[in-house]
């Protein structure tokens, strides 16, 4: 058993190496600190998404705008899609769910916002329909994906698809590119 656990250590160290070692994974996360920041200055907010261990780290990453993540300060207006069980259960009922995340982005997204969709196979149809409504509304979009992208490769303006097909080792480097994106934009936006 510890040689599996070593394993799955190196494993996701291997797959965190590889955006190490990626300049144009680094370019993209420069381009998007700034658009988030950006965002935020111009009193716009970050919409979150996804689906399983996806709409955890969705939830995760938008508690870290409106929280905090370092520092001590204001609030910054940033929202997991998913949270409000009664919204999602009746348009799920009712419509499809397919189009939980479209309907609420069409709802409270406005021009400037930033739509964030996590999904490790970049093909769930309720974050496409939310970025395809995204898009129509001038909502930027920002994907976080495995390494084939999916769906969502077409359609984010900025796309990180991790270099993995493994959804753990995705998850855990969504969480990392997650996190240096939360403590940029907030050292950019507070100083």
């Amino acid at each position: 058993m510890n040689d599996q656990i070593k394993k799955l250590i190196a494993a996701s160290i291997e797959t965190k190496q590889q955006l190490l070692n990626d300049a144009s994974v680094h370019q993209k996360l420069a381009d998007v600190i700034d658009v988030i920041s950006k965002a935020f200055q111009n009193g716009n907010k970050v919409l979150f998404c996804g689906n399983g261990g996806s709409a955890a780290d969705a939830q995760h990453l938008a508690a870290e705008f409106s929280g905090r993540f370092y520092k001590d300060r204001k609030a910054l207006p940033a929202e997991a899609l998913h949270c409000n069980t009664s919204y999602l259960t009746a348009v799920a009922n009712d419509y499809s769910y397919d189009v939980i995340y479209a309907r609420l982005v069409d709802g409270i997204g406005i021009k400037g916002d930033i739509l964030i969709g996590l999904s490790t196979s970049g093909n769930s149809k309720n974050i496409v329909k939310a970025f395809e409504t995204a898009r129509e509304k001038g909502i930027i979009t920002i994907g976080f994906t495995g390494e084939r992208g999916g769906e969502m490769q077409k359609i984010s303006d900025y796309l990180f698809n991790v270099p993995s097909n493994d959804t753990p080792r995705i998850q855990e480097s969504h969480i990392l590119l997650g996190h240096i994106i939360c403590q940029l934009v907030e050292e950019k936006v507070f100083g």
